[in-house]
């Protein structure tokens, strides 16, 4: 089969190499679209260690080949990949935090993942997708999922504010998220002009670049008291900083981002002043699939406005380089699993 083959960091081929076997278990998946995001960034350029040769992606959607789990998914049905493995016997998989597993993987960093023409997965990690969801916004879902997860641990109640750190896919996808769990205001923080008007069409109240005019708006705006939440997205250590001073007394603190800074000035002095609720989030579970499809079924989410460039399998590499620009309007770029 083709397939991108990463052998050293930044050294990417398309190359043929055997077509993977499924073992017991596990489903074999013609993939035919998969999603290109920050960790397969990292991957590539030796900032996340893995063996070569590696074959990237775990954003990915396909068709299944071979394999059943008798009940759910057949050959020939469309399906969804959840890339997070894990072993189901350890303390932290007994007690519902599969997620959290030590003896887990990730599908594209651990093993072989959907940068191919085609992938084995275990069967229960496979959910069926809807005909009214495409093949080229579906890898969105899996993204959508450690939203999801996030925010059901941050428990978003009716009628609180929200306010969104940096609106890259993941902060589009959390502002979309708490307008549906009916926060208000829905607050979106970027210095980009064009993304803060995309999550105003997605459905945020307020949007604004970040600074002290941004906080002073953001306590103006929650009628004097500050967030109620504030989900950080950006991964930057001064947003970080800023949340804290934006929050209200009593507040939570969703440190969504992937922030890889050993240090950093921060008020915290206030995280005690305020008793200032932080939250972290990693990755997604196997339960959170099923819900957000659901969403993107129903319209509640939506993806395509996110898509903004499509390519094909042979053009990762050119990808990746529009993914490490910061120029252009690149939001998600999707692959056409289409080698030939």
């Amino acid at each position: 089969m083709k397939a991108m083959v990463l052998r050293a960091p930044s050294e990417l081929a398309l190359d043929d190499v055997p077509s993977p076997q499924p073992g017991r278990d596990q489903v074999l998946i013609r993939v035919t679209n998969s999603g290109i995001c920050g960790t397969d960034l990292k991957i590539y350029n030796g900032a996340i260690p893995v063996q070569y040769p590696r074959i990237m992606g775990h954003e990915m959607v396909g068709e299944v080949v071979e394999g059943s789990d008798g009940e759910r998914v057949r050959p020939g049905d469309r399906v969804l990949v959840d890339p997070v493995l894990f072993c189901g016997v350890c303390l932290l998989c007994q007690a519902g935090r599969s997620n959290l597993c030590p003896h887990g993987a990730l599908i594209g960093r651990d093993a072989n993942g959907g940068f191919a023409e085609y992938v084995t997965v275990p069967r229960h990690h496979v959910f069926p997708l809807p005909e009214t969801i495409d093949s080229q916004t579906a890898p969105l879902i899996q993204v959508l999922t450690t939203c999801l997860h996030a925010q059901r641990l941050a428990n978003i109640f009716p009628g609180e504010s929200v306010v969104v750190f940096g609106l890259g896919v993941t902060g589009q996808l959390h502002v979309q998220l708490a307008k549906a769990r009916g926060a208000y205001p829905v607050i979106g923080i970027t210095r980009s002009a064009w993304k803060r008007e995309l999550a105003e069409k997605l459905g945020a109240d307020l949007t604004m670049p970040p600074g002290e005019d941004a906080i002073r708006t953001v306590v103006e705006a929650t009628n004097g008291r500050g967030a109620d939440l504030i989900i950080e997205s950006s991964s930057i250590v001064q947003s970080i900083a800023d949340s804290i001073s934006m929050a209200r007394l009593g507040a939570r603190l969703l440190l969504f981002g992937l922030t890889t800074a050993r240090e950093g000035a921060l008020p915290f002095y206030q995280l005690y002043f305020k008793e200032l609720t932080l939250i972290n989030s990693r990755a997604a579970k196997n339960e959170d699939y099923p819900p957000s499809i659901d969403l993107v079924r129903r319209g509640v989410v939506q993806l395509k406005p996110l898509v903004s460039h499509v390519v094909s399998l042979a053009e990762l590499g050119t990808a990746i380089g529009m993914l490490k620009s910061e120029t252009g309007r690149c939001m998600k770029i999707v692959l056409e699993n289409t080698a030939r």
